[in-house]
């Protein structure tokens, strides 16, 4: 099923080609957008933000989102000046962080960066490739103090929050790694560098620090999967969360009304619970590490504290 935004920006798009819209005629706002096509406000945003980076479109203050002149319309250059590979990524990344993995395509990096189509490949050899330099990117942007972790706890935690961040930054990462066939990523291996030196003291042999590490990993980008999920959904169904659970209470409310899950149905009886995925990351990430520290006193991994 198509996004949402894109059947707007289709529709819009259209319209501009079929001369309906004329150059410095105003497009429709995100306002009217949602209430003519019955949307979310943040698709309606994303469709102008495709036909903007279209050439299509622009900005006009004060005004509002016009129709842009052809012959004012970036020239595709088939020698782009100042291209760079660093170029190219940033371009990509800004488009998945926006529109997701489902937006990106070489001919819509070349159209952000207003290039032939073909220029991006003389940089990247496939979109495949795009996406592990996008990757490495984004590890890159974890930030490590100066000097080993002061306890195997504290690098852990830093490593994860970090992590998360980074996630959170850019909902499309979560989704494209592989634990089981691990991208090499240079940039990556700093974090795991940083990871193994805060489990390196511990009496443990090679497999089970390994065994920490990967299972430490996986928790975060775990739940960060659902980032990307859920923005998904949002342009799917022009719903936010709320706005989805206020829609299907109905039907939520009449199956704990049949008796069939009395203890789910006394659980959230009186009880608001506020879904938010920093809570749940917060909530898991601590418990991970309160039973790694029991396990890791119970195996004996650890000397004893002072006192203890």
């Amino acid at each position: 099923m198509e996004p949402p935004y894109r059947r707007v920006a289709a529709d819009l798009r259209g319209r501009i080609a079929a001369g309906e819209l004329n150059p410095g005629d105003r497009v429709p706002s995100t306002r009217q957008i949602t209430r003519d096509w019955g949307v979310a406000l943040a698709t309606a945003t994303k469709a102008l933000q495709v036909l903007t980076q279209e050439g299509l479109v622009h900005a006009v203050p004060r005004v509002g989102t016009v129709v842009t002149d052809p012959a004012a319309r970036p020239v595709e250059r088939a020698e782009p000046e100042g291209l760079t590979r660093a170029r190219v990524v940033a371009a990509a990344m800004e488009i998945a962080d926006t529109q997701g993995l489902a937006g990106l395509s070489m001919r819509a990096v070349a159209a952000k960066l207003g290039v032939a189509a073909m220029a991006p490949y003389r940089y990247v050899d496939s979109k495949e490739d795009l996406i592990l330099l996008m990757m490495d990117e984004s590890m890159g942007e974890a930030v490590f103090p100066e000097g080993a972790p002061r306890s195997w706890r504290a690098g852990l935690e830093l490593a994860a929050r970090q992590q998360w961040r980074m996630f959170r930054r850019h909902p499309w990462l979560a989704q494209v790694f592989s634990l089981t066939r691990p991208q090499i990523l240079p940039k990556g291996l700093r974090q795991a560098e940083w990871t193994m030196t805060a489990l390196a003291a511990l009496n443990l042999p090679k497999d089970e620090k390994f065994h920490v590490y990967v299972t430490m990993f996986n928790y975060v980008r775990g739940t960060a999967v659902n980032l990307e999920w859920e923005r998904e959904a949002e342009e799917q169904t022009g719903l936010t969360d709320d706005e989805w659970m206020s829609q299907n209470e109905g039907e939520f409310v009449r199956l704990l009304s049949s008796g069939d899950y009395p203890v789910f149905a006394a659980m959230v009886q009186d009880f608001d619970y506020d879904m938010r995925l920093d809570n749940l990351f917060e909530f898991g990430l601590l418990r991970m590490l309160d039973g790694l520290t029991e396990y890791f006193r119970q195996v004996g991994a650890v000397s004893p504290e002072p006192g203890a």
